[in-house]
């Protein structure tokens, strides 16, 4: 057998996946496309997938739908998109935690860089910190003050540990050398629930899931946890410019495939999904819940997520936080 005959042979298996895939792709879609959201119903993620889910229907002309596998930070919905049919029919509502967050605080059976063909941004949410309305303080300074009259007996509640808002609370304590205990809870929900009434005292949600909250007067809001003032919410400056620097978390939210997804089905998704997004009608419905739209390319998702991994890496590791 010639070299030149055993080489096109080699590239047999390659031609007939490349083959495949376009195929896959013209046809694509032909059945109804689930999005998985790795946290419980209800909340700030799901709502927004929601939100998606129903805007793609009519323009890929099948259902959209959404289903919901909460745990372990959502690294459990994040295992099972990276081992589905990598055909674009099971697709992900990923976002900070999943994939940027978790590869530094748990021990993973998913690469959320290698494991997943990115599809695109959908939005982003500044970290907001709140605090119970019951408290008798209006700026962070006066916060801090309080807290460092009654050393250890102020709480702030998060999602879970290793959560957004839970590393927004150690990164904010880092700064101000506070002694605020971390109250974890399973979900934003029930940890929103508990600041409104008193029981923990202050919380660091992304501005998506607080803000309906101070909207309604339910909660305070004392500043914004990011570079920049949100334009959902303009009159709430940042940390930053009332003298507490370097509490920045920025929480993002975008759509991934499984890996090895044809990138004309990974396209086809990412024009539908921007559509969407540039729509005003959803641009709206999602600001009203506390979120600014945010579209992109797969490829600048891809390098959202590389960096966020070695951010979070790095921020872990020198404000000691872990799991456990």
């Amino acid at each position: 057998m010639s070299y030149s005959y055993r080489s096109k042979l080699a590239l047999l298996p390659l031609l007939i996946g490349a083959m495949l895939g376009h195929v896959q792709a013209q046809t694509f879609p032909s059945k109804t496309i689930t999005i998985i959201v790795p946290t419980a119903p209800g909340g700030a993620n799901d709502a927004m997938a929601r939100i998606i889910a129903q805007s793609m229907s009519p323009h890929l002309g099948q259902s959209v739908i959404v289903e919901n596998k909460a745990g372990a930070n959502g690294a459990i919905a994040s295992e099972f998109v990276a081992r589905a049919a990598p055909d674009g029919y099971t697709i992900m509502f990923g976002y900070i935690a999943t994939h940027g967050i978790n590869p530094a605080l748990q021990k993973l059976k998913y690469d959320p860089v290698t494991d997943f063909e990115p599809i695109g941004l959908v939005a982003n949410s500044p970290t907001l910190m709140v605090t119970t309305m019951g408290l008798n303080v209006k700026t962070p300074k006066e916060l801090i003050a309080l807290i460092n009259a009654k050393p250890g007996t102020m709480s702030y509640a998060s999602a879970g540990k290793g959560t957004a808002p839970h590393l927004a609370g150690e990164l904010f304590k880092i700064a101000t050398g506070v002694d605020l205990v971390h109250v974890p809870y399973k979900g934003s929900a029930p940890a929103v629930v508990d600041t409104i009434g008193g029981t923990t005292q202050v919380m660091f949600p992304s501005l998506f899931t607080a803000y309906p909250q101070v909207k309604a007067g339910k909660l305070k809001a004392l500043g914004i946890a990011g570079e920049k003032r949100s334009s959902v919410m303009p009159d709430v400056p940042t940390l930053a410019e009332q003298g507490v620097p370097n509490v920045n978390v920025n929480q993002w939210y975008g759509l991934f495939a499984p890996a090895k997804t044809p990138k004309a089905v990974v396209e086809r998704l990412n024009k539908e999904l921007n559509l969407v997004l540039n729509d005003k009608t959803i641009e709206k419905k999602i600001e009203d819940q506390g979120a600014e739209v945010e579209a992109s390319t797969p490829e600048h998702l891809r390098a959202l997520v590389q960096s966020e991994v070695a951010r979070w890496k790095k921020v872990v590791v020198a404000a000691k936080i872990t799991v456990d």
